[in-house]
């Protein structure tokens, strides 16, 4: 029988950067390399069986799933002084929207902290 999650667990040290640069795209004069964040999980499962004296067997099984997402984040564009980084700036505002929250998030402890230490700080 065939095992899926095997075979995809093998070939993942083979994925490397290839998946998170894009392949060279030549743009007006310009060299362009995509380049993104790339994120994925996956997981499988077995099962058992068990057969009771005189009884049919009894099994349990469970299956496996997947999934992820890709950020892209910007391309490396070939120029008279080398390559350069330009950022997709829509990228760059989803990836600030956690750091943003939790340090929101920390601000409003700490002040709460101060404030419940120091009644007279307004």
């Amino acid at each position: 029988m065939e095992d899926p999650v095997g075979n995809m667990t093998r070939s993942v040290p083979s994925w490397g950067t290839k998946i998170a640069f894009g392949e060279s795209v030549t743009v007006g004069d310009h060299d362009v390399v995509p380049a993104a964040l790339v994120v994925f999980g996956f997981g499988g499962g077995g099962g058992s069986s068990t057969a009771h004296q005189g009884a049919a067997p009894e099994g349990e099984g469970s299956g496996g799933g997947g999934g992820g997402w890709v950020l892209p984040l910007g391309a490396y564009v070939a120029g008279p002084d080398g390559p350069r980084f330009q950022p997709n700036p829509v990228a760059l505002i989803v990836a600030s929207v956690p750091l943003v929250t939790v340090a929101g998030w920390a601000l409003a402890r700490i002040l709460t902290a101060a404030r419940s230490r120091h009644p007279s700080v307004a």
